[in-house]
């Protein structure tokens, strides 16, 4: 099998490595689910364990690797300032929606929303940056409109299949995703991406622990919330981030962003073997066309060089 691996070409291996990324921010949603439902643990406390795990681990990985040059990112108060808002507005408010909504509703409808993440991006530009939207992100606009409503409405105009909370927190989760892809991007040029992100948890870690120390008022844990907050940190973090940086020096950016859509993908069917949930066509059907949006959205940026690098 290793022997088939290390013969495969870049790009295959780059694909591998960026799906497995993939998959595991979808084991990790649904591991979410777990431990915010069945495990009752609460957000605040879960998210100052999550951020400080994980931050304390991405730090000590850059330290073994990159040495003293870890702290390079501190030498101007504007890499300082991006990377607090970085940290707070995109990290911390990212992770913290993401939870509160899974919390209150399911995997499968929260990772619909925070993969729109692109869509807002394209917003944003248009917003603050004046760019005028083409043909094409209209078209994407409706399509990933129409998805979502197939997918919180199951085609009933009526009712949402989750609670109007989840669906408010997983939109918020979508716009903080795109903040948390574009506000770091000016320090990934002069800084390694691990470093940035270590740095970027620990903030978040601080601002979470802030709220509630994770030393105190620390809920029951049971083997189970133990193996799954590991396994956030492990999956929704390490794993993936890892894999990402690896999956780069094979195949391009391009490749990656496609490889995306087994994130949504792989939430939909580990929440159907592990909660049983019941998935309507109409929920099918949107989970594929808000698929089909941002693919499209992703194809559109490369082929038009002019317009906002996702």
């Amino acid at each position: 099998m290793f022997e088939r691996i290390k013969n495969m070409s870049n790009t295959a291996k780059g694909i591998i490595l960026a799906g497995s990324a993939s998959v595991s921010w979808g084991i990790a949603g649904v591991i979410t689910q777990f431990v915010s439902q069945n495990e009752s643990i609460p957000a605040s406390w879960f998210l100052s364990a999550r951020t400080s795990g994980a931050g304390l681990i991405l730090l000590a990985v850059s330290a073994l690797v990159y040495r003293g040059r870890i702290f390079n990112i501190f030498k101007s108060w504007k890499s300082i300032m991006i990377l607090i808002a970085y940290g707070l507005f995109g990290l911390a408010a990212n992770m913290g929606s993401f939870y509160v909504s899974i919390q209150n509703g399911n995997a499968a409808a929260t990772t619909i929303l925070q993969y729109l993440a692109p869509l807002f991006i394209v917003l944003g530009s248009f917003i603050f940056q004046h760019k005028k939207p083409v043909k094409m992100d209209l078209v994407v606009f409706v399509i990933a409109i129409v998805g979502v409503f197939l997918s919180i409405t199951k085609g009933d105009i009526s009712q949402l299949s989750i609670p109007m909370d989840s669906f408010i927190w997983g939109l918020i989760s979508g716009v903080t995703a795109a903040l948390y892809v574009v506000l770091p991007r000016s320090l990934g040029k002069d800084n390694p991406p691990i470093v940035v992100m270590g740095w970027g948890t620990l903030i978040a870690s601080i601002a979470f622990n802030l709220n509630h120390p994770v030393w105190t008022n620390v809920p029951h844990l049971t083997s189970g919330a133990i193996l799954g907050v590991l396994g956030i940190i492990f999956f929704g973090t390490l794993l993936t981030f890892s894999t990402l940086i690896y999956a780069s020096r094979f195949t391009s950016s391009e490749v990656i962003s496609l490889m995306d859509a087994l994130q949504p993908v792989s939430t939909f069917i580990l929440s159907v073997i592990f909660f049983h949930a019941a998935l309507s066509l109409a929920e099918v059907v949107g989970a594929i066309l808000v698929i089909l949006a941002i693919y499209l959205l992703q194809y559109s940026q490369r082929n038009d060089p002019t317009k906002l690098n996702l």
